[in-house]
This record gives C-alpha cells, sequence and structure tokens, in this order.
C-alpha cells in the first residue's frame, strides 16, 4: 500500500518572528515540512527554483509573476484586508488563511498539495454528511449510508466528527447497556496525535454488524480533548486504507467543521421538507460556497413542502429523496438500522452506487 508524502513548504513571511511561529506548526502538523524561508521575492524565487517544493506559503505581495514554477500558492496574513485578497487571487493562490486564527485550514490546504510518494498510493472516496438543521437527519443519512457501502462491498469508515453530541453512537447502539467493556473512541487517541498512522487508528476502530467500521466519538466528559487536528489526522489516515470514508459532521460552521470539510470529495447536505430546514440549507450554501454541496432530502412524504421545491429554492435536483418509514423511529430509539431490504435500504443502495459511479466516471 502507498502512503502520501509530507508537503515540501518554502516559507516566504516578512515578519521574522511570524515566520518562525508558522514554521513551527507545520513541522509540529506531521502533514507539512518547511525546506526554506525566505524573506524577500528573491529569496523566495530562488528558493522554489532550487528546491522545487510541493507549496509555497507566503504573503501574496512577495510572489513575483512567474516564480512557482508550478508549486500551489497558499496565501498568509496576520490580518485580512481587500489588498491582500486581490494579491492572492492576482498571484493564483489556491487558499487565503489569516494568522493564527486559521491555522488549522492552513495545515489542510498545505498537506493537500502534497504528491503521492508511490503510483497509484491509495486513498479513499471520502463524502461529508451535513445536516444544518437538528433533526433533518444527517445521522440517520450517514448511517444507513455507510450500511450500503459496506453491503456494496466497499472498505467504509465512519467518522463521528461531531464529538459534542456523539450521535452516532446512540444511533448504531454502539455502547453496550449493563456490564461490558466500552468500544474506544477517538479520545483514545488523543494522546498519540503527533504519531498517528493507520495502524493506530485501526485499533480504536468499533465494527458494526453491518460491515463497516467506525471511529466513535467519546462520551460527554472527554469530548473537550477532540481537537479540529485530531479529527483531520484521523480522516487523512482512515483514507488511507479504506475503500470510502464518510464523515458524520456537526451543525455548525466552525474551524472544526471546516477541516472537516476540506478533504471531502463529496458533501451532502441532508434536509427534510419543512420551511425551517429549507431556510438552514440556504444558509449552510452561503457560507460553504466552496464545498461540492449535493442535496440529499430526507423523510419525504406528502406535505406542502414538495421535492419539486428544492429545485426551486436552491437551483439543483437533488441526488437522492428518501422516501418517509414508520419504523425509522423505532428502529432508532433501539440502536438499530432499517431492513437492507426495505424501500429504504434499497434507496441507499442506489445512493451509494450513484456516488461511486460518479466518482469513478
Amino acid at each position: 500500500m502507498g502512503t502520501l508524502d509530507v508537503a515540501r513548504v518554502v516559507l516566504a513571511l516578512e515578519e521574522h518572528d511570524v515566520a518562525e511561529e508558522v514554521m513551527h506548526f507545520l513541522d509540529r502538523s506531521g502533514r507539512a515540512r518547511v525546506v526554506a524561508m525566505a524573506g524577500d521575492d528573491r529569496q523566495l524565487a530562488e528558493a522554489v527554483r532550487q528546491l522545487e517544493p510541493d507549496a509555497v506559503v507566503a504573503q501574496p505581495g512577495l510572489v513575483r509573476p512567474g516564480a512557482l514554477n508550478g508549486s500551489a500558492l497558499i496565501a498568509i496574513e496576520t490580518r485580512e484586508t481587500v489588498g491582500a485578497l486581490r494579491a492572492a487571487i492576482a498571484a493564483g493562490a489556491r487558499g487565503f488563511f489569516v494568522w493564527p486564527a486559521e491555522r488549522e485550514l492552513l495545515v489542510g490546504a498545505t498537506a493537500a498539495a502534497a504528491t503521492a510518494s508511490e503510483p497509484g498510493a491509495k486513498r479513499a472516496f471520502v463524502v461529508a454528511v451535513w445536516g444544518p438543521r437538528g433533526g433533518s437527519g444527517a445521522t440517520f443519512v450517514a448511517t444507513h449510508l455507510a450500511a450500503a457501502f459496506a453491503r456494496g462491498k466497499r472498505e467504509c469508515v465512519l467518522v463521528d466528527a461531531d464529538p459534542s453530541y456523539a450521535d452516532v453512537t446512540a444511533a448504531l447502539g454502539a455502547f453496550p447497556e449493563g456490564e461490558g467493556p466500552a468500544p474506544r473512541t477517538i479520545a483514545d487517541l488523543a494522546p498519540l496525535e503527533e504519531e498517528l498512522d493507520a495502524a493506530r487508528l485501526d485499533e480504536v476502530l468499533w465494527t458494526h454488524p453491518d460491515g463497516f467500521r467506525v471511529l466513535l466519538a467519546p462520551e460527554a466528559p472527554m469530548a473537550g480533548i477532540v481537537g479540529p487536528r485530531l479529527l483531520r489526522r484521523a480522516i487523512d489516515e482512515a483514507a488511507r486504507s479504506a475503500d470510502v470514508v464518510l464523515t458524520h459532521l456537526p451543525r455548525t460552521i466552525d474551524e472544526g467543521m471546516r477541516v472537516c470539510v476540506e478533504p471531502a470529495d463529496r458533501v451532502l447536505l441532508v434536509l427534510s421538507l419543512d420551511v425551517l430546514s429549507f431556510r438552514a440549507g440556504r444558509r449552510a450554501l452561503e457560507q460553504m460556497p466552496e464545498a461540492a454541496l449535493d442535496i440529499v432530502v430526507n423523510r419525504a412524504a406528502r406535505a406542502e413542502v414538495t421535492p419539486s421545491d428544492v429545485v426551486r429554492v436552491f437551483g439543483r435536483e437533488p441526488i437522492a429523496v428518501l422516501p418517509s418509514d414508520a419504523r425509522v423511529t423505532r428502529a432508532q430509539d433501539h440502536g438499530r438500522l432499517v431492513p437492507a431490504r426495505s424501500r429504504l435500504g434499497r434507496a441507499f443502495d442506489r445512493l451509494a452506487s450513484r456516488l461511486v459511479e460518479e466518482d469513478q466516471g
């Protein structure tokens, strides 16, 4: 199995103290390594010419035309201004980040510039599931879609990236009632964050009876030790060994949520057919314009709001319409999934197949 290289970075900032902070942070991430530092445009151009880095992390004003030589530009500033944003766009930057507020996002964008160390290195198809309004059914969609991928003979890892609520645990009945050891969770990986790899991740994954594996969120007292960096590292390591990684996103758009969206090939926005869900979906699209969002309608039934209204409001067809089923509530109350041969089970099989076919096509 191939592995992914750590991104080789040339760092260019005029302020030496800030440059030192950024360098140490990138190096400690384990996903990027600063191979040279530059304090002006001449030094930057020479370092890029000699070292051919994967990425240049720089103030956009230091980038000469033609100086990147094929390297990805990640723009960085200590404050956001219109002038800096325009300079970043003019220089062809892949992203613009404010230091230190957006440092986790900076690492993600920089790491994405790394190239595979071996031809054909494996990387999973990464799908994020997001319900911007509580009760829309994001947990339901994530868990049942994981089961559908497993039925399709694809090795699937479901990551619960919402440690504040840990809804996936309850939906799957993962914690035993009464005596018996509780399964391990992402909190068990916190002391190993710097050394986290696919083998260590595999040790804490919980296996569902339907064949997919789950990185569970911890119980409430331990939720605070699960930060954005650990979540992103876990997603990246899962993607090295699985066929599909499903990420169950938190509702709130914050740094942790954005870090988990960044590696996703597709983001499924889960809506129910009501005005409040549509309103939340519109706000989500406005705040996440960069994400490749697809709409999934959940619990479709006869109502004033219909699936056809999705096209009118959002300007796009839903990728799937999941029918309402009275058995869902009882199944969820008992930590079970609906049967694979039910109407809903077949709908999830079709959604899983469509996602894979579009990814491969």
